[in-house]
């Protein structure tokens, strides 16, 4: 107890800046992911994707956040078994490892996952800082299985997505007619997804409690909005015979154009309310060991004021550096149009928030990078670029090592200091 009455301010201070510097990773890092789909279609220019990431990354992060923190917080490590000072150097060094690795990665333009970054990283301190004991193995178990599961899931609904596509719209007598019919539908689509996972799980810490049904009643009313909104936007749309000529489906993408400024904002804010974990569960872990004076809690309300931190950092992240990952998300795995990419994002929107509604901490990377293969396996193996699926998959394993490799190393500096 000395240690925390002793450094309490100190701590809580280093705890923010390593939260924020992790937070800065997500952002730098993983929003590329989000918006690469957009950007790599040219459904957005980079600073139009930078400008809706920034709103509703927030949006998800600070509304939406709160389920999936507590597992990342309590799941990984058995509480019981970890003094409170080596839960605060522990929670400390993980914060600084995953971000340290973060940085190095968003630098290369590696489109890694923070969420291996920071289960590395907890599962290093506490096997080696603790004992091996202390990792709660069966809780790594299902968190790892969705590593597998979160892409494959993703690839299978983005394939089915993208083959819909073509039977409805690409391969009919009169594309650009289906296109403006059917369209509003898979808007509606978007809406509906988004809304009710965020009205039935992602609201209930800030004081709304909805049922099911109430959800769905919702959730249905705002994705006829979003509905609305997209059919008086493609009202606007008219074929273009002469881009026809060059590119058959010309006129058609541009109404997919459209829809993609929908689902980057579903994917953003799916993607917030997701990942945000990776930088505030540790951190409110420590802000817990510290308000209680030495107290670890398996559980408890994740403060407004750790989930507000988070979001500023993940915002400061993609405005100044994520424009390097979105590079190679976005034009470097297949080749994407809006239809291509719409499939891609929606089916990882889908995947990303049902997840954060069960409290399981997918990897948005895994998730997407799943979603644009199913799309480019749905053209065919030719359309997809394996030297880099090759690479991108050679960063993924690194990830788990180098995050239990840094977290050992600052836990035991962290010591060295404090101790």
């Amino acid at each position: 107890m000395t240690l925390i009455a002793e450094y309490g301010t100190i701590l809580l201070v280093l705890a923010c800046l390593f939260g924020f510097f992790m937070a800065w990773g997500v952002g730098a890092n993983d929003v590329a992911n989000a918006m690469g789909t957009s950007v790599g279609s040219k459904a957005l220019t980079i600073k139009q994707a930078i400008m809706i990431a920034i709103v509703f990354e927030f949006l998800g992060a600070y509304l939406a956040g709160g389920s999936v923190t507590q597992t990342i917080r309590s799941g990984i490590v058995e509480a019981e078994m970890i003094s409170p000072d080596e839960m605060v150097f522990g929670m400390l060094a993980s914060l600084l490892a995953a971000g340290t690795w973060l940085l190095i990665a968003s630098i290369k333009g590696w489109p890694v996952s923070t969420t291996h970054s920071i289960i590395g990283a907890v599962i290093g301190f506490g096997a080696v800082g603790v004992s091996m004991d202390a990792v709660n193995w069966g809780g790594v178990v299902p968190i790892v299985a969705s590593w597998v599961i979160s892409p494959l899931l993703s690839g299978i609904v983005a394939f089915m997505l993208f083959i819909s596509v073509h039977k409805l719209i690409l391969d009919t007598e009169d594309p650009f007619q289906n296109a403006k019919r059917y369209v509003p539908f898979y808007m509606f689509l978007v809406g509906f997804i988004i809304t009710l996972v965020t009205l039935t799980k992602g609201l209930k810490h800030v004081g709304l409690e909805l049922t099911t049904v109430q959800g769905v009643f919702l959730a249905a009313g705002m994705g006829l909005l979003i509905m609305l909104v997209g059919v008086a936007l493609l009202s606007r749309i008219k074929a273009d015979p002469e881009a026809d000529k060059s590119f058959h489906f010309a006129s058609v993408e541009k109404v997919f154009a459209i829809l993609m400024i929908f689902t980057a904002c579903a994917m953003a804010f799916a993607h917030g309310s997701n990942d945000v974990a990776n930088a505030v569960g540790p951190l409110a872990a420590i802000v817990g060991v510290l308000n209680s004076g030495g107290e670890i809690a398996s559980k408890s309300v994740v403060p407004g004021w750790v989930l507000l931190l988070g979001a500023i950092g993940i915002v400061v992240g993609l405005a100044t550096y994520g424009y390097r990952v979105i590079a190679t998300i976005g034009k470097h795995i297949t080749e994407l149009t809006p239809s291509r990419g719409f499939a891609a994002e929606l089916a990882t929107a889908a995947t990303v928030v049902g997840a954060s509604g069960i409290g399981l901490p997918v990897s948005t990377t895994h998730t997407l990078v799943g979603a644009v293969l199913g799309v480019g396996m749905a053209r065919g193996i030719g359309a997809l670029n394996l030297r880099v699926i090759g690479t991108i998959f050679s960063s993924w394993v690194i990830t788990l090592p180098a995050g239990a490799l840094l977290s050992i190393i600052f836990f035991y500096i962290l010591h060295g200091i404090f101790g």
